[in-house]
């Protein structure tokens, strides 16, 4: 019996388009970051430079400040779904196991995920409550599940998560709407990138073809 196959979405930048709001709370928490700076900050582990920005900066409230209690009733009222993605989900939901991998905690997730009806097609929800890491959040749904990086892939918006896939060997298809432009995504060499949701299944089918070949 074929082992099952995994695909691993992001949330923010590649089914909740929420830049707006993420960027709104970033200015609130540091008041005078700028918007290159602050997509920088997904180039790598966004909590690990969250906290080197603290450190640096030290505002009077970002140490204090709770980032989700400004971003979370922002992101309720104003994050729409991206059009095109619901269909996308629910397609390979009938070939893959779908789980979300994000930095956002997971409560604000699932109320999303309901909000719109999408929310039956995940096997689980793995926000920032889970780990900060999504290198280690991988490797929890390695052992959970009992799979491995052969039988994964993770789509994401961001250049850190390309980079966090790749540790776990774990390979990626980016976005082109989300958080990071095409050209700050090929950096992390992702197995493709693209320009619309209707092009996620097919690149996800290729991707799984493509590592059984290589197997």
């Amino acid at each position: 019996m074929e082992k099952r196959k995994y695909v691993l979405f992001d949330f923010d930048g590649v089914i909740a388009d929420s830049w707006q709001v993420a960027y709104d709370t970033a200015k609130t928490v540091f008041p005078s970051i700028q918007e290159k700076s602050y997509r920088s900050m997904f180039e790598g582990n966004v909590y690990e430079a969250h906290e080197e920005r603290v450190a640096k900066e030290k505002p009077e409230r970002a140490a204090d400040e709770d980032w989700f209690s400004i971003y979370t009733p922002m992101f309720e009222e104003k994050a729409r779904l991206f059009p095109g993605i619901e269909k996308v989900i629910e397609d390979l939901s009938h070939d893959y196991i779908l789980i979300i991998v994000s930095s956002t905690i997971t409560s604000p997730i699932q109320g999303f995920l309901e909000r719109h009806h999408i929310g039956r097609y995940f096997s689980e929800v793995m926000g920032a409550d889970v780990h900060t890491s999504k290198h280690e959040k991988i490797q929890m749904i390695f052992k959970k599940y009992e799979t491995s990086a052969k039988d994964c892939v993770f789509i994401t918006d961001t250049l850190g998560d390309i980079r966090e896939a790749k540790k776990a060997e774990v390979g990626a298809i980016g976005v082109a709407w989300g958080f990071h432009t095409k050209e700050t995504l090929k950096e992390g060499e992702p197995f493709r990138i693209v320009d619309t949701p209707s092009d996620i299944t097919a690149s996800v089918r290729e991707y799984f073809l493509h590592s059984s070949d290589k197997s």
